[in-house]
């Protein structure tokens, strides 16, 4: 089972827990691991999306040696800017 699979499995299961319990503390504190599970889940996704891009602006560039950096950097500011348009879009 890949990563994102199995994250996808226990946050389904820690909400499934959380609505399954009477003691609200347990049933916080499942809320809250899942939460926690969600937030790794996006960062993976969001890695594997920068990871993508920059190999594309690296092979748009003509594949330079030692510039790894200044690709993953670029990557990550533009799907941040998407990713604020579209927050910024949605909203309106």
């Amino acid at each position: 089972m890949d990563e994102q699979k199995k994250l996808e499995h226990q946050i389904e299961l820690a909400t499934r827990a959380a609505a399954l319990v009477r003691d609200e503390t347990t049933g916080h504190r499942f809320r809250s691991f899942a939460g926690e599970l969600r937030r790794k889940l996006r960062r993976m996704m969001r890695r594997g999306q920068v990871r993508a891009r920059a190999y594309e602006l690296w092979e748009q560039a003509g594949r330079p040696g030692n510039r790894e950096l200044e690709f993953w950097l670029e990557a990550e500011r533009q799907i941040e800017e998407e990713r604020e348009e579209k927050k910024g879009g949605g909203g309106s």
